[in-house]
């Protein structure tokens, strides 16, 4: 069943300080007290890529409810865009309710079931009459610009290329799974630009929201789950949610492929998407905190062949751990495992295959969405090209978007699909931004 709406004023309250933390273990159903004092593995904001970096602050700001619910589009807002995938398959997708009634939510009280929304991408066929999605839903993207202080007047958050409901291109056959995990405090829709271009290059991606870890969230019946993780949380005990929450997406997946239909309300699936689940391949990559996330996924769930880490630092005991998968480390141009303890300790314990490559001209932002829609914005801020240069690199977001895309699929090709590509061997001339870290 969809959870009954929540009134505008409790569904928009900020509220950061519960009382409660995350589950120390996978599937614990009580919390224990937050120790008094700084946790030893907390992120330093002064480090650039650490995940506190996730969400620029200077711009964020409360949101008060009646300032998405009374806001209205003016005549001609700002279109924001995204990259087009560079594919060649059509996209399609289709956004799911889940309930993991096995799990509570760590982040609130009450013992209710943990619940999340993913969104699922996949290529497509006769995406005619299929409406193109948008970056977010109505209220989330409203909540989303308002922290930023931003309206629905000046700007409108930008279009994808999922197309709603399209059936599947089942003549591909089945498809390999990619999931996703976005930045501390971001939204699924982040990832949007990598995962709409990996659909549209024959990959089923699954992007996944980690509801109170996130912004915002909108669920059905025009409920939006703002965070709710409590200030001092343990990066590492978040990153066990985390690694929960992406098991049980794929024990969903298997729902999928097996027929069922886990989305809480019953919604309507794609044509063809039973028959293209591929539970036997499963990649996974996640920006910031959603790349340390990999790891402790994979160590969780064995069912993950293969991880990507996109300029993340680790928490925890997972990189402490041997891992014999493939791994791929990518960096912005001044993080590595030259400066980061946690990606030396990572790199140590990849006992499979294993590549490190950074990306000349990018910072930690230029693995998400930021890297294309801050620039666009930017004048309505107030600011100048040196200050988003600062924070989002120098490197021009469409290269950005380009180098990212063709280095993931070289490596989930290469481990999902057997099909070696020599842009993982050595430096190439046509991506003279990408090295390798020897």
């Amino acid at each position: 069943m969809i959870a009954k709406a929540v009134g505008p004023a409790g569904a928009l309250a900020i509220a950061l300080a519960m009382g409660t933390t995350p589950a120390m273990a996978a599937g614990k159903t009580s919390d224990k007290p937050t120790p008094t004092g700084p946790p030893a593995d907390q992120p330093d904001p002064a480090t650039p890529w650490a995940p506190e970096n996730d969400e620029a602050p200077q711009h964020h700001k409360p949101v008060q409810p009646e300032a998405l619910r009374s806001a209205r589009t003016a005549a001609s807002p700002q279109r924001l865009t995204i990259p087009a995938p560079r594919g060649q398959h059509s996209v399609g997708m289709v956004g799911l309710h889940l309930v993991d009634k096995s799990r509570t939510d760590p982040y609130i009280p009450g013992n209710k079931a943990r619940e999340l929304m993913v969104t699922l991408w996949y290529p497509a066929t006769a995406t005619s009459g299929h409406y193109k999605a948008p970056w977010q839903s109505s209220l989330a993207a409203a909540h989303f610009l308002a922290s930023r202080g931003l309206t629905t007047q000046q700007v409108t958050v930008p279009t994808t290329a999922g197309h709603v409901l399209a059936p599947v291109k089942t003549s591909l056959g089945k498809l390999p799974v990619l999931l996703y995990s976005t930045g501390l405090h971001s939204d699924r829709a982040m990832g949007t630009t990598l995962a709409q271009d990996l659909a549209s290059r024959g990959y089923l991606v699954v992007t996944v929201d980690h509801t109170h870890d996130a912004n915002e969230v909108q669920f059905p019946g025009s409920r939006l789950e703002l965070n709710k993780m409590p200030a001092g949380a343990h990066s590492s005990d978040t990153l066990k949610v985390r690694a929960a929450d992406i098991k049980f997406v794929i024990n969903s997946l298997g729902t999928i492929s097996s027929g069922g239909n886990p989305d809480a309300g019953r919604a309507k699936l794609p044509s063809g998407l039973s028959k293209s689940v591929d539970t036997t391949r499963i990649g996974m990559f996640g920006w910031s905190l959603g790349g340390a996330a990999v790891t402790d996924s994979m160590q969780l769930d064995k069912r993950i062949d293969a991880g990507a880490n996109l300029d993340g630092q680790y928490f925890g005991t997972a990189p402490s751990k041997d891992l014999n998968r493939p791994y791929m480390l990518f960096s912005s141009a001044n993080h590595n495992r030259n400066n980061d303890s946690s990606w030396r300790t990572m790199w140590a314990h990849l006992k499979g295959y294993r590549v490190d490559i950074k990306l000349a001209g990018a910072a930690h932002l230029s693995f998400s969405d930021n890297e294309y829609l801050v620039p666009q914005w930017a004048h309505l801020l107030g600011l100048s090209k040196a200050q988003v240069q600062q924070q989002y690199g120098t490197i021009d977001p469409n290269r950005a978007a380009k180098v990212q895309g063709d280095y993931l699929a070289a490596f989930f090709d290469q481990e999902l699909r057997k099909k070696h590509s020599t842009l993982l061997d050595k430096p190439n001339a046509a991506y003279p931004e990408i090295s390798f870290v020897r």
